[in-house]
């Protein structure tokens, strides 16, 4: 029964992993100019080219280090609103709070991931922009009518407010069919409901989030990244602890410092933008009606479908696992919300040295220098299962400590330390999931990810089922893992497959 607590908190983790995608989506983006070109020769052309007009691509450890590192601290400002939050939750004494909270966190994610192609095309699309930019010398009428790129943010922000007010209207069939899908109980899924009613006023901020990140990312603006992640976690972190504490507030008070800290942070974000542009507010705001065309609203639905088609694999299958762990009780619940922490955290390291591999493995493909793409593949591996293992250690030496600042609620904090070691284990278990798909994406492989999802698929779901059913909460946890090793040997596969026959370029969209 314990085990099952374990797999609760993955679902968070993917999520966290999804945040991430597009500051991985920009390293590779910004290669694109490069890359493009080259693909257009013919490989003998391409290699000679390259040979003269370039210098070779810096493979180095330092090198490999020295991208993952700034990307790992801009995503270390993401999951500290969440910690603090849990915490706060943790020392309330009320199990079907923390419980309650986690179901919460569970559903909204659902809901928000399913339309983070609002920052792969931001991304994507302001990353063209910006090249096309660079080739306009005249300047000048940037500072008075919209441009493309600022169109682009312009587009983005409409369809996140569109989508972000039905939501809204929505919001009470939402909560109840969506707590009833994860099988709440009924004290931790009044507590949910509760968090819930709050956070929902937010979700058009959160949307409004994703495609200012990708904006952002798209330009290489990671440092507005981080000034606005860290300024909406700063500010989270102040007003909970006022609504909580000062106002006693409660649950609700958590919900409403996280929701007013989002619409804070899209405020300073387009306070960023209009410094980034040089642009006043008026024409911060103003539309060109020939940006708003149907064609150009489309395409930021037509890009990345089939990143989509594996996203929505990967929501359903951790919502499988949610659905599955939610049965076991408010205790199990609790518990999994504070080892959610826990995966997150790791995550976003773990993403630090996938973008590593993508962005070099990017610029090899680029260059069709497969020779050293083969270095890069070995490289960013053992980077990555160093990471790994200096994650696991860090966190088997600090749970004690961890647990016992996240919640004062005995059974709580006993449950999750008699499981801690699946949460301690998971960097070693995921990382190679993690690796490999920063080595498809700077492949630009879409097809490759997309087919590899609906293989997962189809191996997961029964077998997780059965896991279930042999050893119940046990069984739960060993698909969790089972998800990320498939993840790991299916990619694998491919590469392999590739590396094999030599065929590196049918990886790629039309090599």
């Amino acid at each position: 029964m314990n085990n099952e607590s374990r797999c609760f908190c993955l679902y968070s983790y993917f999520v966290s992993h999804i945040r991430c995608i597009a500051l991985r989506v920009y390293y590779h983006l910004t290669n694109i100019p490069l890359y493009r070109s080259r693909i257009n020769e013919s490989p003998m052309s391409a290699n000679s080219a390259t040979s003269h007009a370039m210098p070779p691509i810096d493979t180095s450890y330092k090198r490999i280090v020295a991208i993952a590192l700034p990307v790992l601290l801009a995503n270390l400002a993401m999951p500290l609103q969440s910690v603090i939050d849990t915490a706060i939750v943790g020392n309330m004494n009320d199990t079907a709070k923390l419980a309650g909270m986690g179901l919460a966190i569970q559903l909204l994610s659902l809901l928000l991931v399913s339309f983070n192609f609002l920052q792969y095309a931001s991304s994507g699309l302001a990353a063209q922009a910006l090249g096309q930019l660079a080739n306009n010398t005249s300047n000048a009428s940037a500072l008075s009518v919209p441009t493309p790129l600022l169109s682009i943010l312009q587009r983005a922000l409409l369809l996140a407010f569109v989508i972000g007010a039905i939501l809204l209207l929505a919001k009470p069939w939402l909560i109840d069919f969506g707590l009833q899908a994860l099988s709440a109980n009924p004290e931790s899924g009044r507590a949910a409901k509760t968090y819930l009613d709050v956070r929902f006023w937010g979700v058009i901020a959160e949307l409004m989030n994703f495609a200012f990140i990708g904006w952002f990312a798209g330009q290489g603006k990671t440092r507005y990244m981080l000034y606005q992640q860290g300024f909406i976690a700063v500010l989270n972190i102040v007003l909970t602890l006022f609504f909580v504490f000062a106002m006693q507030m409660g649950l609700a008070g958590v919900a409403l410092g996280t929701t007013i800290a989002f619409w804070f942070g899209i405020l300073m974000a387009l306070w960023l933008s209009r410094q980034h542009l040089k642009i006043s507010w008026s024409v911060l705001f103003k539309a060109d009606r020939q940006y708003f065309t149907k064609e150009k609203m489309l395409r930021l639905f037509s890009l990345n479908k089939d990143i989509f088609v594996r996203t929505l694999i990967l929501t359903l299958s951790f919502a499988w696992i949610t659905r599955l762990s939610a049965q076991s009780g408010d205790v199990i619940l609790a518990a999994n919300a504070i080892l959610l922490q826990v995966l997150s955290i790791s995550a976003f390291a773990l993403d630090g040295v996938a973008v590593s591999a993508e962005t070099l493995s990017g610029q090899a493909a680029g260059r069709r220098d497969w020779p050293r793409f083969r270095i890069i593949i070995k490289r960013t591996g053992v980077v990555s299962y160093g990471l790994a293992i200096m994650l696991s250690a860090i966190w088997w030496l600090s749970m004690p400590t961890y647990l016992g600042f996240m919640t004062n609620i005995e059974s709580v904090f006993a449950l999750a330390y008699d499981y801690h070691l699946y949460a301690v284990l998971l960097p070693l278990v995921g990382v190679g999931a993690y690796w490999l798909d920063g080595i498809f994406f700077g492949l630009t492989a879409g097809s490759v990810i997309r087919n590899a999802a609906l293989i997962l698929a189809a191996i997961f779901f029964p077998l997780s089922w059965l896991l279930y059913q042999q050893w119940d909460m046990t069984g739960i946890w060993l698909s969790v893992w089972c998800l990320l090793l498939l993840r790991l040997v299916i990619l694998g596969g491919f590469l392999y497959r590739a590396n094999q026959t030599g065929s590196y370029e049918k990886l790629q969209p039309e090599a």
